[in-house]
């Protein structure tokens, strides 16, 4: 373990984030002689950014809580090649308004981690297609592509693995390392930034950024990485049975945002509260601790703080109170999800197969009949027998509702509309 002298890098290594770093002892000296500037990169190919990209938005946090800088970048450009590193196939190739879109969407994900502003230590948010789409290709070519051999780029992992599986790489594609080193560059002369952080899948086409500008400008640029993170099961972090967990309130609500967190693996806790909360670390100790029935306080406080941090504390807060009330008084809370349907359509009735599947809990009506099977599926906390059973306005409890609920953890309510 290494013996920092930064408060960044101490912070980095005691909650976990540290995977590789290019020179630690020229950053760690770098970090200590005041403000530096640092940037991570996101192409947006979403609507979104999800729980698998807060890694590298927590350490942005903890760059800016230590008296630094921190950059966001958006892909525009490179969202229009697609990042080719340790996929199996050529992505889809997305339009310029596409792209666009998602930026403007993708923006409100990062201030609940980051503070932007005009004042010397404020965040910004910078987009590669200002200074990309407008080159020369004839001039880059001969600017730049004397600094990158095709041998080098041969020799990552991330390109080796897609030619050993004889799978095709694209020139375009190809192209994607050369135009991430470019941005390092570029940030570098424009805003100063001397280090990029990232996942460590990137590693190869951020070094390139390195090599880039100590051939350029003579000057050594940094690369901090963090593992790729799964979970104790080996599943890949911010994925669920449903889908993505979204950094959005409208694609994933607050209490389900909570409820994934809640559902932590017992093994997980402790990292998980390391990486993705701001408690202090002898809080963190003191509940890694935790055993048998007590880990169940520490995954709700992990829940309440990572909610907290993305949607505010009101909206942690009622997370937490509809899961208790859901689960430990068998109630309704207020957060849980609704869906609506006219009067007319369940004055006629509804199949409670369909149901099931026009309220999220199941993706199609085989997986709500094998649900039923299974003795998961209840309605208005009552097992469901009969794939065939058709429910209607007489369904409706006093409070106005039918709650339906696939296992323990995950319900939605029924409403009718006026």
């Amino acid at each position: 373990m290494n013996s920092f002298k930064s408060d960044f890098l101490t912070i980095m290594q005691e909650r976990g984030f540290i995977h590789q770093c290019s020179n630690f002892e020229g950053l760690d000296a770098k970090l200590c002689e005041g403000p530096q500037v640092a940037y991570c990169g996101y192409d947006p190919t979403g609507p979104s950014l999800h729980v698998g990209h807060m890694v590298s938005m927590m350490m942005m946090h903890w760059f800016q809580e230590c008296g630094h800088r921190p950059l966001t970048l958006v892909g525009g450009a490179t969202a229009m090649i697609g990042d080719p590193s340790f996929k199996d196939k050529t992505r889809p190739l997305l339009t310029r308004e596409e792209i666009e879109k998602n930026i403007a969407s993708i923006k409100q994900n990062f201030s609940s981690y980051i503070r932007y502003g005009d004042g010397p230590l404020d965040a910004r948010m910078v987009n590669n297609a200002d200074w990309i789409l407008g080159l020369n290709y004839m001039n880059f070519l001969r600017d730049y592509g004397t600094c990158f051999t095709i041998n080098r780029m041969l020799s990552f992992d991330s390109v080796k693995l897609r030619l050993d599986r004889e799978q095709p790489l694209t020139f375009l594609e190809f192209n994607y390392m050369i135009m991430q080193g470019y941005d390092f560059l570029h940030l570098y002369e424009s805003y100063g930034a001397i280090l990029q952080m990232g996942g460590s899948d990137q590693w190869g086409n951020m070094i390139n950024g390195v090599d880039l500008t100590h051939k350029k400008k003579g000057k050594e640029l940094f690369v901090l990485t963090v593992p790729l993170l799964t979970t104790a099961s080996g599943q890949k972090m911010g994925k669920t049975e449903g889908g993505a967990v979204w950094l959005r309130a409208d694609m994933t609500s607050p209490y389900d945002y909570w409820q994934y967190w809640r559902n932590t693996e017992d093994a997980d806790v402790g990292k998980f509260l390391r990486l993705f909360t701001t408690l202090p670390i002898e809080e963190i100790k003191k509940l890694e601790s935790f055993k048998d029935a007590e880990i169940n306080e520490a995954k709700k406080i992990l829940a309440f703080e990572t909610t907290k941090i993305l949607h505010g504390e009101a909206a942690a807060k009622l997370a937490a109170e509809t899961a208790r009330q859901t689960f430990e008084q068998g109630g309704v809370g207020a957060d849980l999800p609704v869906l609506s349907l006219s009067e007319e359509v369940l004055e006629a009735g509804i199949c409670v197969v369909d149901l099931f599947r026009q309220s999220g809990l199941v993706e199609s009506n085989g997986e709500a009949k094998r649900l039923i099977q299974g003795g998961g599926a209840r309605v208005n906390d009552e097992t469901v027998h009969d794939g065939q059973q058709v429910l209607t306005l007489d369904d409706f409890t006093t409070q106005g509702y039918i709650k339906l609920s696939s296992g323990r953890k995950k319900h939605v309510l029924v409403k009718k509309t006026f």
